[in-house]
């Protein structure tokens, strides 16, 4: 089937936004990997395409992540709704990105769950910052409490 005009503007979209655009079908298997996820994550889309989302699932986090996943994949419901998400990262490096994110349920023509899509956001930067000030702000506490106690 030919793409349509919406088709290809949401590819445009997809391929143009800085954030990384991502879909796994229903079996965790990346289909979509665009070119924001290429700068974010360090793979390319010949190299995601084809795997499953373990590629960029910390070890730790994947049997809490796999539970939730086939849960939603059969049910078609998730208790996330529009809720911005976050959660740790690997890239291909083999080291760590924050992210947050936002997913959609996609279903097939008949209705059934075909998979899932998200958006990804790096907030590494932020986060580092956040954290930082509030290891200087328990330091002045703790400082304070010294002086006055």
């Amino acid at each position: 089937m030919p793409d349509t005009t919406n088709d290809k503007l949401l590819r445009l979209i997809a391929e143009g936004v800085p954030d990384a655009v991502i879909f796994a079908d229903r079996e965790g298997i990346v289909r979509i990997w665009s070119p924001g996820a290429e700068r974010m994550f360090g793979f390319t889309a010949a190299e995601a395409v084809g795997q499953s989302l373990d590629l960029i699932i910390p070890e730790n986090l994947r049997a809490r992540h796999w539970e939730g996943y086939r849960r939603v994949m059969e049910t078609g419901e998730t208790h996330y709704g529009t809720k911005l998400l976050s959660a740790p990262a690997l890239c291909s490096a083999g080291g760590r990105i924050s992210t947050e994110f936002s997913m959609a349920l996609v279903r097939d023509c008949e209705g059934a769950m075909a998979g899932s899509g998200a958006i990804i956001r790096d907030v590494t930067e932020r986060w580092q910052k956040e954290k930082a000030m509030k290891e200087r702000l328990a330091e002045l506490e703790r400082h304070e409490a010294e002086r006055n106690g």
